[in-house]
């Protein structure tokens, strides 16, 4: 009984969910228009970015989706997603790296092309955040791969992640 009336109780009142955060339309267009021309101005073509879950609790992926959503959109400014780290400039890796994906984390990193930048994204893959001293997690990213940009956070909010990606493109030429 209790179940049917807790069901009920979901199905008139909907889903709870929270309004957006307040995004800056012009800086955020501003920011990732700078991306997209540093992008090219270093690669000759836009950045080509592969996401890594190395045994992460998803929060990080959210925020990677909201990057890609229509929000900040990032294809619009010829930045892209790739599903092969064959075509992938940038490694963002996400989660404490767990000892089960320490190796495919490593072949990820080894079948990438040169240039190629690895980013530790959140606090987990920074230094294994509060799983860290696990017996099941490498701790951080650093531990089995070169680590170029640190974005800390739990999560890092999309716009971060943005300036983030411009800082490391700065940083290389």
């Amino acid at each position: 009984m209790r179940l049917v009336r807790l069901l009920l109780k979901t199905l008139l009142k909907g889903p709870v969910t929270l309004a957006p955060p307040p995004a800056d339309a012009d800086s955020l267009a501003q920011l990732a228009q700078g991306l997209a021309a540093r992008s090219r101005a270093v690669l000759g073509r836009s950045l080509a970015i592969r996401a890594l879950d190395a045994g992460s609790c998803n929060g990080c992926e959210l925020e990677l989706q909201a990057v890609g959503g229509p929000v900040y959109d990032l294809e619009r400014y010829g930045l892209k997603f790739v599903a092969s780290p064959r075509h992938a400039d940038v490694l963002l890796v996400t989660g404490p790296v767990t000892r089960n994906m320490a190796l495919a984390a490593r072949r990820t990193f080894e079948a990438m092309a040169a240039p190629k930048w690895v980013v530790a994204v959140g606090d987990c893959a920074r230094d294994g955040g509060c799983f860290a001293g696990s017996y099941a997690v490498m701790n951080g990213v650093q531990e089995i791969l070169p680590v170029d940009l640190v974005i800390p956070g739990c999560p890092p909010e999309p716009q971060k992640l943005l300036a983030a990606l411009l800082a490391l493109l700065e940083t290389v030429a």
